[in-house]
């Protein structure tokens, strides 16, 4: 027995306007499907505006790419095939619906106002590929361009739909899936986060998987980037060990996005306590960030490697004395002379944090790292500490610049302009150098 509304006002007035917007709904689903003659009424309301200016009974021509012919329809037999067809209409509408989304927004919204979302959504749950092919290219479209679209295709459950054994899907799936995915992401800092716990095991599946492919991996970091963004996220984040995986990403070497994105999530997730902690315990760091400071092709990379130097040698005696180890300095020398504008300003803030440290310097908690040794002013052992420091920084200085005199002067003339770095390399010293 269906139960009956509740008699107090505010329940009763929501009663109505949900059976309203029922009511609105299948009277605009039927005018659709019957396609009536243009109304008679001189002022026609929003909905048959939208109807009669965007899916007004116009045919398209649809390839098929199996038989490579093309096939007569209309947008509302696309729908109606979608919302009551059996699968192999399902998946004929599907692709109908994916070449109308691509036309522009306003063909998109009126699309998923007519239902279109919900059916996709659980098509994508299949386990036939070619329907969750479909399925997931189609909601790439429709999520193109609309908050809202984005919105209905998540509150639709799509995370539920993932697939679990990554292992067992072929890569074209795990590819229109991550693009949706990616799609989506960008709701993650919104009133409709996107939960982690759902979303990770795909993501850092397909992104160690062999079989994936660079541009499933470049979809994969970007969702993992877009949902850093949000500092609640850092504790599934470190409780997945996507630091480790991230590192292990850049230590293939692959210079491009794919590593782009990687140290941008790290950029994300250093400034976390958790984050860093993760960082600083990880084997690979320092070592796998001075060696990307190194890749004078990639300015982007370097500046973004330095950034997450910086956050952990900040207050860090313990991880500059690692990195001092693992050779830094020089390699922070060149940056600072060949580097973008941005990674010199940060290889010169590395440097001079370095120099404070050498001559025992306290500084404050906003100019650079705070040392362990505190001595006070004036006392004869600061001014010979002071003495000591000077002479060691001038010596390291000048033993880093000539070590990379022949380097940097090397890729000069490679560059065409070996005259002027040749200049700049000989007049430059310790004194000039501006850190």
């Amino acid at each position: 027995m269906q139960e009956e509304p509740s008699s107090s006002p505010s329940s009763s007035s929501k009663w109505n306007n949900t059976n309203s917007s029922k009511l609105q709904f299948f009277l605009k689903m039927r005018r659709f499907f019957l396609n009536p003659e243009k109304p008679t009424k001189s002022h026609p309301d929003a909905n048959e505006i939208i109807m009669n200016e965007s899916l007004e009974c116009k045919t398209e021509e649809i390839v098929n790419p199996d038989a490579n012919e093309k096939t007569q329809v209309t947008p509302q037999k696309a729908v109606k095939e979608l919302l009551f067809g059996n699968w192999e209409e399902k998946e004929n509408a599907a692709q109908v619906i994916n070449c109308l989304a691509s036309k522009d927004v306003h063909t998109r919204k009126t699309l998923a106002e007519l239902g279109v979302i919900p059916p996709l959504v659980s098509m994508v749950g299949s386990d036939v590929v070619s329907r969750r092919c479909l399925a997931s290219r189609a909601l790439t479209q429709l999520a193109d361009g609309t908050f809202t679209n984005k919105a209905l295709i998540l509150e639709a459950g799509i995370l539920s739909k993932l697939p679990s054994e990554i292992d067992k899907i072929d890569e074209t799936t795990k590819h229109d899936i991550s693009q949706l995915l990616f799609s989506i992401s960008s709701l993650s800092n919104t009133q409709f986060p996107l939960n982690p716990s759902k979303i990770l095991p795909f993501l850092l599946a397909s992104l160690q998987s062999k079989s994936s492919s660079q541009q499933t991996k470049e979809y994969c970091l970007g969702t993992l980037y877009n949902l850093s963004a949000v500092i609640e996220n850092s504790g599934s984040f470190i409780s997945n060990r996507i630091v480790d995986i991230l590192l292990s990403t850049l230590s293939s070497s692959l210079q491009g996005k794919i590593t782009e994105n990687a140290l941008a999530t790290l950029g994300n997730l250093v400034v976390t306590l958790k984050g860093k902690k993760a960082l600083e315990d990880n084997s690979m760091v320092p070592e796998c960030l001075i060696d990307i400071l190194t890749w004078d092709e990639k300015p982007k990379c370097q500046e973004l490697s330095a950034y997450v130097l910086m956050v952990l040698a900040h207050q860090s005696s313990k991880q500059r004395e690692k990195m001092s180890k693992a050779g830094i300095v020089h390699v922070l020398l060149e940056v600072a002379l060949l580097g973008s504008p941005l990674a010199q300003k940060r290889a010169l803030k590395l440097l001079q944090w370095f120099k404070d440290e050498r001559h025992g310097t306290v500084v404050g908690p906003h100019s650079g790292p705070q040392t362990t040794r505190q001595i006070s002013m004036g006392s004869p052992a600061r001014e010979t500490g002071n003495r000591e420091g000077k002479r060691l920084m001038k010596s390291m200085v000048q033993q880093s610049l000539y070590k990379n005199m022949e380097v940097i002067t090397r890729r000069a003339n490679a560059s065409g302009e070996s005259s002027k770095l040749k200049s700049l390399v000989i007049s430059s010293s310790s004194k000039s150098l501006p850190y």
